[in-house]
């Protein structure tokens, strides 16, 4: 399948990392079709987009929640776009995202903050803590202790091998109970969070100016191609065509507060 074409933009595409968290600012992208392991916004800041999703009819929207695990494309869409994608054992951020004021079909859309979001990622110089807070509300049941520990654990050093009986022991819960409590807890898969935790992982090492071969390697990933099959289901592009744009990469180092 060939990667789609990229828009050209003078505006910067940036990245803004932390444990858990992405903030994407950027030119829109016809995204293939992929299901993230976490929830994520999108808005469209300077422009509608189209989403396709299975089973449904196509949905034009200003903004739209993504929910984890579930398949999506994204079929049109012109400017700039925000992409927010939330780790799920936050205390700051609910597991499902709030603020939605439309459902159709099932899928969630038109923000209650739209316009603020809009306002706030399309200033010279952009507040991300004020970005977030204005796409998010606050949980409203703390994430079972247990489970934020083996999430931490998971982002702390993700390169280790994860294994869900090892994480059930420590957290004292039989595998099938574990992994149940963790997919009910924070809307997506064991498996799925060790992806997401190695993707981050490689995006820093990237970023510090290692090739996507070795930082995938050190993130615990098989192989360039297993990295490279994980990044496209998961985000509906290649690294290397995300990489094609430069992005300007902020991190903050800080793990989640619970």
């Amino acid at each position: 399948m060939t990667a789609p074409a990229l828009p050209r933009t003078c505006a910067p595409v940036r990245l803004w990392l932390r444990l858990g968290h992405v903030v994407y600012l950027g030119p829109s992208l016809r995204l293939g079709p992929h299901a993230s392991a976490v929830a994520c916004l999108g808005v469209g800041l300077d422009a509608p987009f189209t989403v396709r999703a299975d089973g449904a009819p196509d949905l034009t929207v200003r903004s739209f929640l993504f929910r984890a695990r579930a398949r999506y494309e994204i079929r049109d869409g012109a400017g700039r776009m925000l992409y927010c994608y939330f780790d799920p054992t936050s205390a700051r951020m609910a597991r499902c995202l709030g603020g939605m004021r439309r459902v159709t079909g099932g899928l969630s859309s038109d923000h209650r903050h739209e316009a603020d979001l809009i306002d706030l990622a399309t200033r010279d110089e952009v507040d991300y803590e004020r970005l977030l807070a204005a796409a998010s509300i606050p949980a409203l049941s703390a994430v079972d202790p247990r489970i934020a520990d083996a999430a931490a654990r998971i982002r702390t050093d993700p390169a280790r091998a994860q294994r869900a009986e090892t994480a059930a022991r420590k957290a004292g819960l039989s595998r099938s109970h574990f992994l149940r409590k963790f997919s009910d807890q924070t809307g997506t898969s064991f498996r799925r969070y060790v992806q997401w935790a190695r993707i981050l992982h490689v995006a820093a090492a990237f970023a510090d100016g290692h090739d996507f071969t070795r930082a995938a390697a050190d993130a615990g990933f098989a192989s360039p191609s297993h990295f490279t099959d994980t990044f496209r289901g998961m985000f509906g592009l290649t690294p290397t065509a995300l990489a094609a744009l430069n992005p300007q990469f902020l991190f903050d180092e800080q793990d989640l507060g619970r």
